[in-house]
């Protein structure tokens, strides 16, 4: 997917992807994945979503990363917020208390500024990418994460035949593939939500699950 892909869904308001509500798997295993209160946690694609809320008033410190300024500039106003704005490399800073979101490319993000983020939760970012781009992604944006670093993995599985992404199908041994050089993964559930998602039924799909993993790198 191209980023003008993503900046047309905004500008268009074609935004069935963002959440109402917080991510149930986030809400019941979030405390297991070990991350310290007062953590930096790492949210990539982040849209406006409201589990960025939910981790900062856990205790911790967020920082996210979004192409769409209409979806950061819409994060802030629906919460409440006034962001304090500057300019780096990495694009458009925009932070008021507890979280950051960067208005910029993730691949563009490095090390230095992801050095202190001990989690990273991702619920939206590996399933909006098509094959050689989650390649890019797990090789290329994980692997500036510091060793140690605890993560949330939240993927969908469907047949990919019935239905064009995005979101697309990530199964358990790509995920396996895609991190198990460099991260520990624990699968922590695969739920089926086939019938919550009508526009799946509708589309011809049969099977879909939600699958939650634990990450920890090595």
């Amino acid at each position: 997917m191209e980023a003008g892909f993503w900046q047309q869904k905004w500008r268009e308001g074609q935004i069935g992807f963002h959440q109402q509500q917080v991510t149930p798997l986030l809400e019941q295993y979030w405390d297991a994945i070990g991350v310290t209160a007062g953590g930096r946690v790492f949210v990539p694609l982040a849209g406006k979503s409201l589990d960025m809320a939910w981790l900062a008033a856990r205790g911790h410190r967020v920082l996210g990363v979004e192409l769409s300024q209409i979806a950061v500039e819409q994060f802030f106003d629906e919460n409440d917020l006034t962001p304090a704005i500057r300019e780096s490399g990495h694009g458009t800073h925009y932070s008021a208390g507890p979280i950051e979101l960067v208005c910029g490319d993730a691949f563009a993000l490095d090390a230095a500024l992801l050095a202190d983020c001990t989690g990273v939760y991702d619920r939206a970012a590996l399933i909006a990418l098509p094959p050689q781009m989650r390649q890019r992604y797990a090789a290329d944006l994980y692997s500036k994460l510091p060793p140690g670093c605890r993560g949330l993995l939240v993927t969908l599985e469907y047949p990919q035949h019935q239905k064009d992404g995005p979101p697309f199908a990530v199964p358990q041994e790509e995920v396996d593939a895609l991190y198990g050089r460099d991260w520990t993964i624990e699968l922590l559930e695969r739920r089926d939500i086939l019938a919550a998602q009508p526009k799946f039924v509708d589309e011809g799909v049969t099977a879909l699950d939600t699958v939650a993993y634990r990450l920890q790198r090595l």
